[in-house]
């Protein structure tokens, strides 16, 4: 069974989160919400019950501490009264992540498990000093981290925030457009695994993979090899890739510039380059760039700023330069 753990401190947004997701990207699909306030009352039950979504609320305490008895309970019941296809665990925001996917796994021992942290990016500097090691863990453990309160912080605090997020976990996936302007289907999409910098750099990688087969000698291939015996090497063992996330703010103008400059070499030889970015003036554009051919378009806003380049002998310390990573 599919299991969305929703982390986060109190107030970072977690249930508005997990409204939006409901209303546009579940699509009627079977999902019951597991949700664990701390203290006495349940203040968001209501507030979620508009969205037709089952709530099965705890209210004695942390699920990750003394509750670990009832959850479990809690959760057979859940799956044995609705056979749900998604299961949303929204825990008490003051418990640690670890402890919360271990409470999940206990439960339901062969339960897919993906976690989302949100955090308020206003926030996440003094959080990270005085709350260390919950926020640290909540952060440390999550798949995806979506930044919240965006809309009116500059680039440096989001930047701050994203530094602080890569630090104590680099493998995580990182939101950090106000999802006001996102989908709610692109933001479940993203913790899905989708709409990735790693996937952008894949389907690059893959294009160019099909370009040396349609280009290459057209010779019959045995075993793998080239009958000629000059052998064929895959997109990735012959190119290298830079694929970078950012929350800079650019013009048509200022990425048309740094593509050009592509083509002047001076950051070795770049085949192919992609991305999306947000502008300064709150639209997104879309890049795309083949030697010689360079195009640039308003989009639709996407999870973070992406942008991939693949080439030859690439300088990525000049690619960043460029780029003002």
């Amino acid at each position: 069974m599919k299991t969305i753990v929703f982390s986060g401190f109190l107030g970072a947004g977690k249930t508005t989160l997990i409204k939006k997701l409901v209303k546009e990207a579940l699509n009627g699909e079977k999902a019951v919400l597991i949700e664990n306030e701390f203290g006495e009352i349940g203040i968001d039950g209501g507030f979620l019950k508009e969205c037709g979504i089952t709530i099965n609320e705890i209210n004695s305490g942390c699920i990750c501490c003394s509750l670990v008895g009832d959850f479990t309970k809690a959760l057979n019941k859940v799956i044995a009264d609705y056979s749900p296809e998604l299961l949303l665990i929204e825990p008490s925001g003051v418990g640690k992540l670890s402890d919360v996917i271990k409470a999940v796994k206990s439960a339901v021992p062969n339960c897919d498990v993906t976690t989302v942290t949100v955090v308020d990016a206003g926030k996440a500097k003094i959080y990270s000093k005085n709350f260390g090691e919950f926020f640290k863990n909540q952060i440390q453990y999550a798949d995806t981290v979506i930044l919240s309160h965006t809309a009116d912080k500059s680039e440096k605090v989001l930047n701050t925030a994203v530094d602080i997020v890569k630090n104590l976990n680099a493998s995580a996936t990182i939101i950090s457009t106000d999802w006001n302007k996102l989908s709610g289907k692109t933001i479940l999409d993203t913790i899905k695994g989708k709409n990735t910098v790693d996937e952008l750099i894949a389907e690059l990688l893959s294009e160019k993979d099909e370009h040396r087969h349609d280009h290459d000698h057209e010779h019959e291939h045995h075993d793998g090899e080239c009958s000629c015996g000059c052998g064929h090497h895959h997109a990735d063992e012959v190119f290298v890739s830079v694929g970078k996330e950012t929350t800079n703010k650019y013009t048509k103008e200022e990425i048309e510039n740094i593509l050009e400059q592509f083509d002047e070499m001076v950051a070795g030889t770049v085949l192919r380059s992609k991305g999306i970015v947000e502008s300064v003036d709150g639209q997104w554009i879309h890049f795309d760039y083949t030697p010689g051919e360079v195009d640039v378009r308003y989009s639709t806003p996407d999870t973070i700023g992406k942008i991939c380049v693949i080439g030859s002998n690439l300088d990525e310390k000049k690619i960043e330069e460029l780029f003002r990573l």
